[in-house]
């Protein structure tokens, strides 16, 4: 029988990022595994990036690599312990078992560089290549972004690199060996891209992992690892004064900061909110006849806002601000701005410009600095005077700003998803988020044939549905601290 294969290059990508993430995809309960859109626009960037570098369709397998396709997918390479599907092979000049022509490996690249797991993962599919057609492979490709701005760069595959991957592939076997997971990694935020975070949340949440505490990175918690202070409840009931002088000996900024973190901890660990600023938080609503609820959806690699999504909110008849559940709330008109590459900016700026001018006395509610942000910089790009600008940045209220100002909150994060959910906001469409709204686009954008192609509308209305939640949201947020002003009965 022939030897069992153990390891993929599957496999060896997840351990390059994280070695608890390879262990789970190994060994994990897959009905705890979550899907994730980034792996769809992972692919979906892919297939446009090497289509850009190939437009006629590559040829498959064997039979391809033998006819000299200039590009070949599907073409499984196997070693004796260790197997690979390099998603796409170029053909370059040399001979090979296939004749006077040979391959080299293509890998994707998201970002702005090149990092060890792509140098790693290319050694492998060079290295298994090289015995598969019985000729060296000395270079990889490495692709990023598609059409005009396909950016390329050819990796040199010698060198420290074939040792590197020896490396990699024993610690990888010996941490596939072990009965239990590998630990939790220190700095968890870009856990969100994996489709294991909810059973490393929970894992976190059972540790008391110090990664729960908001305001703590991979550093700063090595740094109160090394003070003997392992878990969000001994943070929680460490004493401001002793760890700041403890925390001086890494840096001032540290120290400054210790009360906070202890505040932090605490509040997490009772499960209760607490107010930091006794002042109101939003007094500019105090005379406001209503609030336009403002948020934007994007495309952040083609730098692209491509929705701005408004929802009108007017005050009750006697009063008074609707609370996050009333129908008032429900049924406040919702107002999504598409921002068309055929209409122009021009266009779109008209349109936000009547937006804002028809409720002028209207503050504009928006959580992050992401709104703020975009539209100034179309408004100079419009050439809107100094005044005009100014006056808008007067209107823009920062939910998030004034939460993270007046209060803290119970929640391992100050982003919207997290403080909405635990106020028991709840988003009509399950486990969306931007990433979600992002690959609906795109295939809403480009799923038709021809320049003006259009994918199914149904995308379209999710990517509505799901940004007037975010609106929503954001007044659930916005309603709780205007009712946390309110003077006790």
């Amino acid at each position: 029988m022939p030897a069992q294969i153990l390891l993929n290059d599957r496999l060896l990508r997840s351990w390059l990022r994280c070695k608890r993430r390879a262990w789970l995809d190994r060994h994990g309960d897959s009905s705890l595994r979550l899907w994730t859109a980034h792996r769809e626009l992972q692919l979906d960037e892919q297939r446009r990036s090497f289509s850009s570098l190939f437009p006629q369709r590559p040829g498959h397998g064997e039979a391809a690599a033998a006819a000299g396709a200039p590009a070949v997918v599907g073409l499984r390479l196997k070693g004796s312990e260790v197997e690979a599907h390099p998603p796409l092979l170029q053909r370059i000049q040399g001979s090979s078992r296939w004749g006077e022509h040979a391959y080299r490996p293509v890998i994707f690249r998201q970002g702005r560089r090149t990092t060890r797991e792509h140098r790693v993962v290319l050694a492998l599919w060079g290295r298994l290549l090289a015995d598969e057609q019985q000729a060296p492979v000395r270079h990889g490709l490495v692709l990023s972004g598609a059409g005009r701005g396909l950016q390329q760069e050819t990796l040199a595959l010698g060198g420290s690199l074939p040792a590197q991957l020896d490396e990699a592939l024993r610690r990888l076997s010996e941490d596939l060996d072990r009965s239990s997971p590998p630990p939790l990694v220190a700095d968890r935020k870009k856990c969100v891209l994996c489709s294991w975070k909810a059973c490393c949340d929970v894992a976190a949440a059972q540790e008391g992992h110090l990664s729960e505490v908001s305001g703590i990175g991979a550093k700063r918690r090595d740094m109160l690892l090394e003070l003997g202070i392992t878990r969000l409840e001994a943070l929680a009931e460490a004493q401001p004064q002793a760890l700041a002088e403890a925390l001086l000996s890494y840096g001032e900024q540290h120290a400054e900061i210790a009360g906070q973190l202890v505040t932090q901890a605490q509040v997490q660990h009772r499960g209760q909110p607490l107010r930091r600023d006794p002042e109101p938080s939003l007094p500019e609503l105090a005379a406001a006849p209503g609030v336009l609820i403002y948020d934007i959806e994007s495309d952040p690699d083609a730098r692209d806002d491509f929705l701005h999504g408004f929802v009108r909110l007017p005050r009750n008849s006697d009063g008074s601000w609707p609370d996050r559940l009333s129908a008032a709330v429900a049924q406040a008109p919702y107002h999504p701005m598409l921002a068309l590459w055929e209409h122009g900016e021009e266009r779109l700026w008209q349109r936000l410009q009547r937006l804002l001018a028809a409720y002028p006395d209207w503050p504009v509610l928006h959580y992050g600095e992401t709104e703020l942000l975009a539209l100034v910089r179309l408004a100079q790009r419009q050439g809107a005077k100094e005044k005009e600008i100014q006056a808008l940045r007067a209107r823009m209220l920062d939910v998030h700003q004034r939460l993270r100002r007046h209060w803290w909150m119970p929640t391992n994060s100050y982003g919207l998803k997290a403080v909405a959910s635990w106020l028991g906001f709840a988003w009509r469409q399950k486990g969306v988020d931007g990433a979600r709204a992002l690959l609906w686009w795109r295939r809403w954008r480009l799923g038709g044939e021809g320049p003006a192609g259009r994918g199914p509308r149904q995308n379209l209305r999710r990517i509505f549905r799901y940004n007037h939640d975010d609106a929503l949201a954001t007044w659930a947020v916005a309603a709780w601290l205007l009712q946390q002003d309110q003077p006790d009965p």
